[in-house]
């Protein structure tokens, strides 16, 4: 298991990395396979003190299963004590999910047609703001069942995945109605 401590606007001292450590060192024994655990601790500008202390952990498996959690907290060794009890509960609801032989989720393919792009004129390209944050992320074949698994652990909206059945990259949504749609592109 690799362990990254990563710290924006924070020190990371010898006292903090150990205590990081001892926190997530027993995170293999309940997730089997474990590759990376990666700790990203910050402190923010809010107006609530009780919020300026950001732990967040993000835990990824050979399987490419990925957990993420996230605390605010007065106090950094608090924050990182509450990340990972959150993390644990995760992890055990993750477990039973793969435990228990699921019913199939109920698919629901939607095909978008996008149509034609709108013209963008050149002035209002520079009145938009710009990419502010970029991020690369592994594709592992799966099926949309378990994109939806891995999207609701998450606790996203929205999955991009490579889709076994379809060997093409999809993009899995959750609609309104609490159904979930699936973006398949066509090529011409």
């Amino acid at each position: 298991m690799e362990l990254t401590v990563n710290g924006k606007n924070i020190d990371i001292t010898t006292r903090l990395r150990n205590y990081v450590e001892k926190k997530t060192e027993r995170l293999d024994r309940y997730m089997p396979n474990l590759e990376e655990v990666r700790v990203d601790l910050s402190t923010q500008k809010a107006r609530n003190a009780l919020e300026r202390q950001v732990a967040q952990v993000t835990i990824r498996d050979r399987r490419g299963t990925m957990l993420r959690a996230e605390e605010h907290n007065n106090d950094m060794f608090a924050a990182i004590d509450a990340v990972v009890d959150k993390l644990y509960r995760q992890i055990r609801r993750y477990r039973g999910q793969n435990r228990k032989r699921r019913v199939a989720a109920p698919h629901v393919e939607e095909i978008v047609d996008l149509g034609e792009p709108l013209p963008i004129a050149e002035e209002s390209l520079e009145d938009e703001g710009a990419i502010v944050r970029s991020k690369r992320f592994a594709l592992n074949p799966m099926n949309s069942e378990e994109a939806i698994e891995q999207m609701e652990l998450l606790g996203h909206d929205f999955f991009v995945f490579f889709n076994s059945e379809e060997e093409a990259i999809n993009v899995l949504y959750r609609r309104h109605d609490g159904n979930y749609g699936l973006l398949q592109p066509e090529f011409d």
